[in-house]
Formats: C-alpha cells, sequence, structure tokens
C-alpha cells in the first residue's frame, strides 16, 4: 500500500511540475502590460530586483536603437513581442532555454537617450541573467566596451 501510495503522490507531483512548466513556456503575454517605455530617466546603469535598465547617451539615439534591435533580432530564442524600430520603441521576449520563462525587454529613445530595460515576468530573481543580456547587446551593437 505505502508504494502505491508513494507512486501516486510522485505522479501528482511530476503531473504538477509539467502544468507548471507548460503555463509558462505557453501562456500569452500581453504587450498592453509589457510594452511599455519607463524607467529611470537618468543616464547610468539601474540594476533592480528582478532586472536591469540602462540609459545611454548616444549621438544618434535612433541609429542606436536599431543597432540594438538588431543584435536582439539575432538572439537565440527571442522574438519581438511589439512596436518597430521606426517608431521608436520596442519590445522582445526571450525565454530560457530548460523551462521557457520569459523575459521583457523594451528598448525605446526619450529625447538623447537611449533606454534598454530587461525583466523578469515570473518569479522574484532573474539571476543576473537581464542585466548580462543588457550589457551583451549594448556590446555587440557597440555602445559598451
Amino acid at each position: 500500500m505505502r508504494v502505491i501510495l508513494f507512486i501516486i503522490a510522485v505522479l501528482v507531483l511530476v503531473s504538477l511540475v509539467l502544468v507548471g512548466e507548460a503555463y509558462v513556456r505557453f501562456s500569452p503575454l500581453e504587450p498592453a502590460r509589457f510594452h511599455q517605455a519607463s524607467g529611470p530617466e537618468a543616464v547610468g546603469d539601474w540594476p533592480e530586483k528582478g532586472g536591469f535598465t540602462a540609459v545611454l547617451v548616444t549621438p544618434d539615439p535612433q541609429v542606436a536603437l536599431e543597432a540594438v534591435a538588431a543584435v536582439a533580432r539575432q538572439a537565440p530564442r527571442t522574438r519581438v513581442l511589439a512596436g518597430e524600430e521606426g517608431a521608436g520603441h520596442i519590445s522582445f521576449v526571450t525565454r530560457s532555454v530548460f523551462w521557457g520563462f520569459p523575459d521583457v525587454t523594451n528598448i525605446w529613445v526619450a529625447g538623447e537617450r537611449l533606454h534598454i530595460a530587461g525583466h523578469l515576468v515570473y518569479g522574484r530573481s532573474d539571476f543576473g541573467v537581464n542585466r548580462a543580456r543588457v550589457e551583451g547587446w549594448l556590446r555587440a551593437a557597440g555602445l559598451r566596451e
């Protein structure tokens, strides 16, 4: 009897894990909720719980946005959520390899500043993944060393 209860408990646990994984991987992300151009206005790097924002002054922020967006479009497991470069604001979703956890990265121009903000959708900690992504995209676009 104990073996049967153990097997049932394991099956229930595995089922819950699979349902949770499917929810995270396949639940749609609403552009109205995540396609946001909000965050710090001051130039600098702004770590936050579950995310990271970088604000830069560039000679031509629209060209910088296009360069970063071109890098993002080539990033693995990354797709456009909303917006476009010509509008001065584009949002990308990047999903983790194993679980498919989504992170949203917004890139927008405000005046002479380029803003790039990456944040998690689920959970409390991104383990520095968004900072690494933002800084990596900026380096690949030639905006950081």
